[in-house]
C-alpha cells in the first residue's frame, strides 16, 4: 500500500492526514495548535507541523506530501534565509489603509482586469506596502517574500537556499502581484506595493509538479480554499463553507474580474480558476442567537424547524461583526418586521438561520454574475451539522444542497494533490468520500426578497 500525506497549516492549527493513494482511505492523522494572534513567527508553524506529524505516526512510510496553508499573509526572509519579522497573517488588518491607497492609485477596474483582485488588507501586496511605510529597515533587509505554505514547503526541503522556494498558482493568485491567466508575476505591481521588485519570489509549480525533500516527493501545495475544493471533490458544485466566516466558491474556466471586490478571482489547484466571495458572519450568528434565546445549538435547530418558512415576516440581517459582502465594516445586526404576533423564539431562530443563509446567497449571486454555474451547492463547515441549516439551505439557495461527511477537507485536498504527484494524469485521482446527503427542497418565495429589502437599508444610508 502506497501512502501520501496532506498538511493543512491553518490559522489556528496544523492538521496532518495520511491516506492510501489508491482508495483515499484515511490511515492515520494528527494535529497541533498554532498560537493566537495575527502576527506569528513561522517557527511556530514548523513546531506544530513536527508535533502533528509525530501524532500521525511519522512519515517514514509516506511517498509524497503536499502542504496547504492559510492564504495570503506575508513571510519576509533575508539573504541568509532568516525570517525578517513575524509573519503578518491574512486576518491582520493593519494594512487596510495601504489597500485603500493602492486601489485609489490604479482604480478598482484596472486591478480587477490585470489580476482579478481589488486590494484588501488580506492580500500580500498591501502588507508589503505597510512594511515599506512603517518598517523601512525590515523592508530593506527583505531578500525574499513568500506565503505560509511556501515557507513550510521550503523548510521541508531543508536547503536554506532562497532559489528553492516554490509555490503554486492558487496561493500566488492571492498575493496581488500575480497574473493567474498568464501564470507569471507582475513586477510593476510588486514595485508599486513594495517600492522595489528586486526580491526573490517562489517559483510557481504546475499542479502535479513536485520537488524533492529527502525520501519524499513534495507537491506544489495550495491555498486552503483551493485545497478544500480538492478535498470535497466538488466537481461543478458551488461550495459554501460555514465556519467563523462564510465562504462561497466554485471552479471556473474563466478568471473572475469583479471591480466591486465582492468576488476575488483566485486560481484553483488544477489549472482552472476559483472565484470566491466571503462573508464575515456565518456560524457565530447561530451561536449568538442560541445564547440570546438561552438554548443550545440543537434546541435552536429544533425551534427553527418548528417555525414556518419566512418566520412570519421576521427578518434578521446578521451583520453582527460588520460585513465584507457587502463591504460594511461598521454595520451591526438588526431584526426587521418584529410584531406582537411573530415575536416568538421559534421565529427568531428561523430568522437567524435564514438570515445567515441569505447573506451567503448574496455571494452565490455574485459568483453567478461572474459566470459560475450555480446549479448545486455543496455545504461544508461546522454549521453544516445543524439539521435546520441543512433543511432550510435549499429553500434559500433555490438549488439542491449536498452535505458530505465531515472531514479535514483542506488536509484531504493536499493529500489528494500528493497522490496526483505519484499517479500523474490530467486530473487528480478520484477517491471515495463516503455517504453524502442531498436536500432537494425547492426555494420558498419571499424569503430572499424580504431579506434584500431589509439589507438594502444599510446600503441606502
Amino acid at each position: 500500500m502506497t501512502l501520501v500525506a496532506g498538511v493543512d497549516s491553518s490559522t489556528q492549527s496544523c492538521k496532518v492526514v495520511v491516506r492510501d493513494v489508491e482508495t483515499g482511505r484515511l490511515v492515520r492523522e494528527g494535529r497541533a495548535a498554532h498560537p493566537d494572534g495575527t502576527s506569528v513567527h513561522p517557527s511556530h508553524w514548523w513546531r506544530a507541523y513536527e508535533e502533528a506529524v509525530a501524532q500521525a505516526g511519522g512519515l517514514d512510510d509516506v511517498a509524497a506530501l503536499s502542504v496547504a496553508g492559510q492564504q495570503h499573509g506575508m513571510v519576509c526572509l533575508d539573504e541568509d534565509g532568516e525570517v525578517v519579522r513575524d509573519a503578518l497573517l491574512w486576518n491582520d488588518t493593519r494594512s487596510a489603509a495601504a489597500a485603500a491607497d493602492l486601489t485609489a492609485e490604479l482604480g478598482a477596474q484596472q486591478w480587477a482586469a490585470r489580476i482579478g483582485l481589488v486590494p484588501v488588507a488580506s492580500f500580500t501586496i498591501t502588507k508589503l506596502r505597510w512594511l515599506a511605510q512603517h518598517e523601512p529597515a525590515n523592508a530593506k533587509r527583505t531578500a525574499a517574500v513568500c506565503l505560509p505554505h511556501d515557507w513550510l514547503t521550503w523548510r521541508l526541503r531543508g536547503t536554506g537556499d532562497l532559489a528553492d522556494l516554490v509555490t503554486d498558482r492558487s496561493d500566488a493568485s492571492g498575493t496581488g502581484y500575480f497574473d493567474s491567466t498568464a501564470n507569471e508575476y507582475v513586477t510593476d505591481l510588486l514595485e508599486r506595493g513594495f517600492g522595489r521588485a528586486d526580491v526573490h519570489l517562489p517559483r510557481v509549480l504546475a499542479p502535479a509538479e513536485s520537488v524533492a525533500a529527502g525520501h519524499l516527493r513534495v507537491g506544489a501545495g495550495a491555498g486552503d480554499n483551493a485545497a478544500a475544493m480538492l478535498g470535497v471533490s466538488a466537481g461543478n458544485d458551488v461550495v459554501v463553507s460555514l465556519g467563523t466566516s462564510g465562504v462561497v466558491t466554485a471552479t471556473s474556466d474563466v478568471r473572475a474580474e469583479d471591480p466591486s471586490g465582492i468576488v476575488a478571482g483566485f486560481a484553483d489547484a488544477t489549472g482552472r480558476y476559483l472565484p470566491l466571495a466571503c462573508t464575515l458572519n456565518a456560524a457565530r450568528v447561530l451561536d449568538a442567537t442560541a445564547r440570546m434565546l438561552g438554548v443550545d445549538l440543537a434546541r435552536l435547530s429544533e425551534l427553527a424547524l418548528s417555525a414556518p418558512a419566512g418566520a412570519e415576516g421576521l427578518v434578521l440581517v446578521p451583520y453582527l461583526e460588520g460585513e465584507r459582502t457587502p463591504n460594511l465594516p461598521d454595520a451591526t445586526g438588526a431584526l426587521h418586521g418584529l410584531t406582537l404576533a411573530n415575536a416568538t423564539p421559534a421565529n427568531i431562530a428561523r430568522a437567524a438561520v435564514e438570515g445567515m443563509l441569505c447573506g451567503l446567497a448574496v455571494g452565490l449571486d455574485a459568483l453567478a454574475a461572474q459566470g459560475a454555474d450555480v446549479t448545486g451547492v455543496r455545504l461544508v463547515g461546522g454549521a453544516a451539522a445543524s439539521p435546520a441549516v441543512r433543511e432550510i439551505a435549499p429553500t434559500v439557495f433555490g438549488v439542491p444542497v449536498t452535505v458530505p461527511e465531515p472531514g479535514e477537507y483542506v488536509a484531504d485536498g493536499a493529500a489528494r494533490q500528493a497522490a496526483w504527484v505519484l499517479t500523474g494524469g490530467e486530473q487528480p485521482p478520484e477517491w471515495s468520500h463516503g455517504e453524502a446527503h442531498v436536500y432537494e427542497t425547492a426555494a420558498v418565495g419571499g424569503v430572499r426578497e424580504r431579506y434584500a429589502d431589509a439589507a438594502q437599508k444599510y446600503v441606502s444610508r
